[in-house]
């Protein structure tokens, strides 16, 4: 019998459950790899070449081929193991969470400075906040996230 996961229902989040921990683990795996030095340099060189050293799932290697951050997440990758493929790129934490939400550095920067996004709106799907799904940039392959 499946769990009940009311936490499904926070617009604009993926929570890293035990489902996507399992999901993700090739992929946690292989972010995790890139805090060695030679695997960086491995991983530079011939991206595809050393992704494909790892058993994860087409659609993971695609999402990290392409930047996508949010394609990570939605795949089981968990944003710490995905800050080590952001630092790889010489990406700070701010600039790939301002790529994910579709936002400038400075922009998201500023949204956080001031408070984050307001929960008004927000606080179930469906709701007409600005984090809800049709106000956001995941999936559309717009902006890179590294």
């Amino acid at each position: 019998m499946p769990l009940q996961k009311p936490y499904l229902d926070v617009p604009g989040t993926t929570i890293f459950d035990a489902e996507q921990s399992r999901k993700g683990y090739w992929l946690n795996q292989f972010c995790m790899s890139l805090m060695k030095a030679e695997n960086r340099e491995r991983f530079k060189a011939e991206e595809r070449a050393y992704l494909d050293e790892w058993p994860m799932t087409e659609e993971q290697k695609q999402a990290v081929l392409a930047r996508d951050l949010n394609r990570c997440i939605a795949a089981g990758g968990n944003i710490y193991f995905l800050a080590k493929l952001g630092a790889t790129h010489g990406k700070s934490f701010q600039q790939m969470a301002g790529s994910m939400t579709g936002m400038t550095e400075e922009e998201y920067r500023d949204m956080m400075i001031s408070g984050g996004r307001s929960a008004e709106g927000n606080r179930v799907v469906g709701e007409d906040g600005n984090a809800q799904a049709h106000r956001q940039p995941q999936g559309s392959g717009t902006r890179s996230g590294l």
